[in-house]
């Protein structure tokens, strides 16, 4: 499976709108390890990007 499958399988999901035959492709897949850290990855990013964005109004 190619990075930019994951990268934008998980940002779907990220956002609610990952569609049921595209959530059963990604699960023939046989780990799902690369959606967990892909998953971590957006996760880490957006909390650090909405930092910044708090401390550029703020200051």
């Amino acid at each position: 499976m190619s990075l930019w499958r994951v990268f934008s399988s998980t940002v779907a999901a990220f956002f609610g709108v990952q569609t049921e035959q595209n959530r059963q492709k990604d699960f023939k897949n046989q780990s799902p390890l690369p959606f967990i850290i892909m998953g971590i990855i957006l996760a880490i990013a957006l909390v650090i990007s909405l930092m910044l964005i708090v401390n550029q109004v703020l200051s």
